[in-house]
């Protein structure tokens, strides 16, 4: 197995950059010598030429332009891996509240991409009801926190906008019965807006449970003894949309938002932002970005 030489390429890139081994020499802190060494070393390796000589001033051949753009990508992913696995400034926690509506599918997947990313910081996940999430936020002790609102303060960033929709058991009934059985927790967030639907559509309800847990109102609407409302897209897998045909009211939409606060984690907490706003909008690549600033984060 052969392998590319970091300081042969980092000379390589440092002469196409500044025009000659003179200035590359001094911006490396080598002798010139020393890089005319490893462009030799490098072009033995691979056994082409990468410098045209034949000038005063030294240009890249065909073979060389098509190395300097895997010479930049190899350098790029060296420094990001040793800065991000054996430098103490990514070291910390983050801590990131989410309703538990809203948790699945994204924030399993955006959690295990940041630990690929930074496997050094801390991620403690907070799962409330929003109005729990913003009062912690306000008192300073989250990063970040995502919500479900129909009118979101000022400050929020609307991630996503979806309807809400009537949820059940996989194949039930119970949406069908009168009184319809409706679950949820005290003190969920739509649970107001979904019995002044249900009022104003003249349909007789009845509480089905009395709990502060949403593992209850899962567990009651799975057994088909009971239907619940959540943003459309989010239920669990062992629930389902009902298809009830105009026989249950419209919910209306919620806003999925985020509010973020820098409490010493910087460029960590912008990459995490970045990841939500990305699988939530598709509006940004996840791919790697280049480290610009390295900020310390709380320890």
């Amino acid at each position: 197995m052969r392998n590319l030489d970091m300081t042969a390429l980092r000379s390589f890139v440092a002469v196409a950059d500044h025009g000659g081994v003179t200035r590359a020499a001094g911006v490396l802190n080598f002798t010139q010598s020393a890089v005319s060494m490893q462009l030799k070393r490098l072009e033995d390796m691979l056994d082409v030429v990468l410098l045209d000589r034949s000038n005063r001033k030294i240009a890249l051949t065909p073979t060389g332009e098509q190395l300097l753009g895997y010479a930049r990508r190899i350098i790029d992913m060296n420094d990001e891996a040793m800065s991000r696995l054996t430098s103490e400034v990514f070291e910390g926690e983050v801590v990131i509240g989410v309703p538990h509506d809203i948790v699945y599918p994204v924030i399993p997947r955006v959690l295990h991409r940041f630990n690929t990313e930074f496997p050094r910081m801390k991620v403690q996940l907070v799962s409330a009801y929003t109005s729990k999430l913003k009062a912690d936020f306000a008192r300073g002790q989250v990063d970040v926190i995502l919500t479900t609102e129909a009118n979101p303060d000022a400050e929020a960033e609307v991630l996503d906008t979806r309807p809400m929709a009537w949820i059940g058991a996989p194949g039930g009934t119970a949406w069908r019965q009168r009184p319809l059985r409706y679950a949820s927790a005290k003190t969920c967030i739509f649970r107001a807006s979904v019995i002044r639907a249900l009022e104003e559509a003249g349909i007789d309800w009845e509480s089905a449970v009395e709990t502060e847990q949403d593992r209850t109102v899962e567990a009651t609407i799975s057994a088909d003894l009971a239907v619940c409302a959540m943003i459309e897209g989010t239920e669990p897998p062992q629930l389902a949309r009902i298809e009830h045909n105009g026989e249950l009211p419209t919910l209306g939409m919620q806003k999925i938002c985020m509010y973020s606060q820098d409490r010493g984690a910087g460029q960590v907490l912008d990459r995490l932002t970045a990841m939500l706003r990305a699988h939530y909008t598709g509006g940004e690549s996840l791919a790697r970005p280049a480290l610009r600033e390295v900020a310390r984060v709380r320890a």
